[in-house]
């Protein structure tokens, strides 16, 4: 279960995808129903001190289809889809006045769900851990959630009556508008447009590494952790020379205070523990579906160790989160711009996003240089405001496209966060 949490939590869950994806097939099949979903949260914390939790479970029956692949040989479709969600959350959050930037507003989670089509999943395997979840997991969790928001229509209610038949939701169901969602009943468009993908090399990663400032998580910060954690090879899964899983890692490089004093608006700067906790929290948030047993406290303990580590030299303060006994998140302090890609050779892959290309192929000739083998190296989309905008006034609400631009780039920018949350604490001060 995730961290426990006075915010408030809700779930909206989705059909699945179009077979072909695209931005305009995932705004035909979406934009209804997250418009519908982000307004109504939005109008119940209109007047309140705390934001808000959404996660969004998104079946992906791609995913099911090819289980036997290595997760780099699927991380194409998969990071198509998380960051067209992703995309137009952000956009629809621009047109619609809706804060997802910061702790008052909205936080969306999206949770890649491994089901058929048909959505029964009586023969589907549990996974430890995320993003890839089964209903079934996703339905045992315990997670109090307050709403349970599910699309109308005849996949909204096969969707709903499997997740009932895992668990009995004491939150009230609330349906929104469905979008259309266009199903090729030949050869999945996913293989077609994925073909380089999946006859990739197999090459199955257990140690995956990711490096930023990780200051107020944003959007896009959620779209490179999903894909970061994505990218780690499910338990139990045999690895090249017979080893097993069960020393599977997810390093995340966090750059030290130090290297920020000259960021802009600093007096709204998070602090290393502070973007240490919150890097943590989303990644246990869409990775940790654990079913927590009846004894309290103690138990959740047992499952959650935290080890704090000081050691002189680069990469010497760490953070290290064990959730079970399969998987432990490094959360580094990085004072350099390799972080510890050259200090640890077992990291064997890095995600980065492509405004970021040109650091991996820096940590690349780095550890070519100290004969270590160079990591593979996956890249998630940058969003891209013109792109979402949208082609008229009509799809944002006759609000003006650069209005709308100009707000979605706001959300994807840690400067502007700080600078709209600094000016909100003047205005405090002033009052």
């Amino acid at each position: 279960m995730a961290p426990v949490s006075t915010t408030p939590s809700h779930l909206l869950l989705l059909p699945a995808p179009p077979s072909a994806i695209s931005n305009k097939s995932l705004d035909a099949a979406y934009r209804p129903s997250l418009a519908a979903v982000l307004e109504q949260i939005a109008s119940s914390i209109r007047n309140e001190s705390t934001g808000a939790h959404l996660d969004i479970a998104l079946p992906f029956p791609y995913l099911l289809q090819h289980k036997e692949k290595a997760r780099g040989q699927l991380y194409t479709p998969t990071q198509r889809l998380v960051a067209g969600v992703y995309k137009l959350i952000c956009v629809l959050a621009a047109k619609q006045g809706i804060n997802v930037e910061d702790e008052s507003g909205i936080d969306a989670r999206v949770i890649l769900v491994a089901c058929p089509r048909g959505y029964d999943d009586s023969s589907v395997e549990d996974i430890a851990f995320g993003p890839v979840v089964s209903i079934r997991q996703l339905a045992s969790c315990q997670r109090p959630w307050q709403s349970l928001f599910v699309v109308e229509g005849a996949d909204g209610e096969k969707l709903l009556r499997q997740f009932s038949s895992h668990h009995d939701p004491r939150a009230p169901v609330r349906r929104v508008p469905g979008g259309a969602i266009k199903v090729e009943e030949r050869a999945s468009s996913h293989a077609a447009s994925s073909a380089k993908a999946v006859t990739a090399v197999a090459v199955r990663h257990s140690s995956i590494a990711v490096g930023g400032t990780w200051d107020h998580i944003h959007i896009g910060h959620k779209l490179l952790l999903t894909m970061f954690a994505f990218m780690l090879e499910p338990p139990l899964t045999r690895h090249p020379h017979g080893s097993s899983s069960s020393g599977r890692s997810l390093t995340i490089g966090i750059t030290g205070d130090e290297l920020l004093v000259n960021k802009k608006f600093a007096d709204a700067l998070q602090d290393w523990p502070a973007r240490q906790r919150s890097t943590v929290d989303f990644l246990r948030a869409i990775m940790d579906f654990h079913t927590p047993p009846p004894l309290g406290a103690s138990a959740e303990a047992d499952h959650v160790q935290l080890t704090s580590l000081s050691q002189p030299g680069p990469n010497g303060h760490a953070v290290h989160v064990r959730l079970g006994d399969v998987l432990l998140l490094k959360c580094v302090r990085i004072s350099d711009p390799f972080g510890p890609t050259i200090t640890d050779e077992s990291i064997s892959a890095l995600v980065l996003s492509g405004e970021t290309r040109s650091g991996g192929q820096a940590v690349n000739q780095k550890r070519i240089e100290r004969g270590w083998p160079a990591l593979e190296v996956f890249e998630v989309d940058v969003l891209d405001a013109d792109e979402s905008a949208g082609a008229d006034d009509a799809k944002t609400g006759g609000v003006p496209q650069a209005d709308v631009a100009a707000s979605f780039v706001s959300k994807l920018s840690s400067t502007s966060i700080r600078k709209a949350l600094s000016e909100k604490t003047r205005i405090k001060s002033k009052a």
